[in-house]
């Protein structure tokens, strides 16, 4: 999917004919990667400041999926970087939302990959293999379930119990 075209939806028209099954997280994420409009299910990583478990889950296949990392909004690190966006371009998943900082700006924004963040920041993250994957997470005002849809534009992004386009 990362190498495929993006596919076709706009997050605002999906409101205007899904609004009572999407839920519309805070517009607190800004883009990194080289892909503005990504779609896919939800896998998730609950962490701080550690992306030990982002590594070996974008090592696994993503399959279009959308990797969710909860970083606790922490703005001291940055838990995805260029590695980590060809990892994730090399196996196959659609993109990031990541609830923290990103480095390699420069990198990611050349990449065929969707990536959003709250900022960036040079500072690598500590390797202590910490971290929860695929359980439910809560923030910027939305629900982040493993499995459930996330679709990212310029707009925003919206959340899903079920895939809305083809």
């Amino acid at each position: 999917m990362s190498t495929a075209a993006p596919p076709r939806f706009a997050t605002a028209d999906l409101y205007d004919e899904f609004a009572e099954e999407l839920e519309v997280a805070d517009p607190l994420f800004r883009h990194f990667g080289g892909r503005r409009r990504f779609c896919g299910p939800i896998r998730t990583v609950s962490t701080l400041e550690d992306n030990t478990q982002v590594r070996r889950l974008l090592e696994t296949p993503g399959e279009g999926h959308v990797l969710v990392v909860d970083g606790v909004g922490s703005l001291r690190v940055a838990l995805v970087g260029d590695q980590l966006g060809r990892l994730a371009i090399d196996n196959h998943w659609a993109g990031l939302l990541v609830h923290g900082c990103v480095r390699d700006s420069a990198a990611l924004a050349e990449m065929p990959i969707g990536v959003l963040a709250l900022a960036t920041n040079p500072a690598r993250s500590r390797k202590q293999n910490q971290g929860q994957v695929d359980v439910p997470l809560r923030f910027a005002g939305a629900s982040f379930v493993p499995g459930h849809w996330l679709y990212a534009d310029d707009d925003g992004v919206v959340l899903c119990e079920r895939r809305l386009v083809d």
